[in-house]
């Protein structure tokens, strides 16, 4: 009887693909919720915050929309300059920083699930502390996190002291005993 329960817990053990890990060390991509700090150089009219919206566009003056989801603030910053210098500024000097990041959403055996600001260097503890901690129920050694990396949704499960990315869902779960 114990052993048919040890099997059930371990059976939905889901590791993380090794794209889980590899993520966190690549530039970091834009995806509607995040909001950039858009610097033109000698022109306050220019220079301001946008935020991505749903369709993964920001709207910038006199360019329109740019496209701006699953691309890098230095993709940006080309294409921001690239159409100004279409006719309307000479040389622009663009720079391009994320102002906001994606929230990040904790579910489970926490104190208060909800959605959470992100920043950045945040690993499951920090995002689960800002939760109001683990429940007495908790797993406190591990949790499931469901991230979207190249357009697929993946979850995988990970240990509280991994670092999680913007956007990512975070489940605390049960313990068994």
């Amino acid at each position: 009887m114990g052993l048919a329960v040890l099997v059930a817990g371990c059976s939905g053990y889901r590791p993380a693909p090794a794209a889980f890990h590899e993520a966190i060390n690549q530039p970091y991509v834009l995806d509607a919720g995040d909001r950039i700090r858009v610097t033109v150089f000698d022109q306050e009219d220019l220079t301001n915050t946008y935020a991505v919206d749903q369709s993964g566009y920001i709207s910038f003056p006199l360019v329109g929309a740019v496209p701006a989801r699953g691309r890098t603030v230095q993709q940006i910053e080309q294409e921001i300059a690239g159409e100004l210098r279409e006719g309307y500024l000479r040389n622009p000097d663009v720079s391009v920083q994320v102002d906001q990041y994606r929230t990040v959403f904790i579910m489970g055996e926490v104190g208060s699930a909800g959605q959470y600001t992100y920043t950045p260097g945040m690993t499951v503890q920090n995002a689960v502390a800002a939760a109001g901690g683990f429940s007495a129920r908790a797993n406190q050694r591990n949790v499931d996190i469901t991230r979207q990396i190249n357009g697929k949704v993946m979850t995988g499960r990970v240990l509280i002291s991994d670092p999680i990315l913007p956007g990512d869902t975070v489940f605390v779960r049960e313990r068994l005993f």
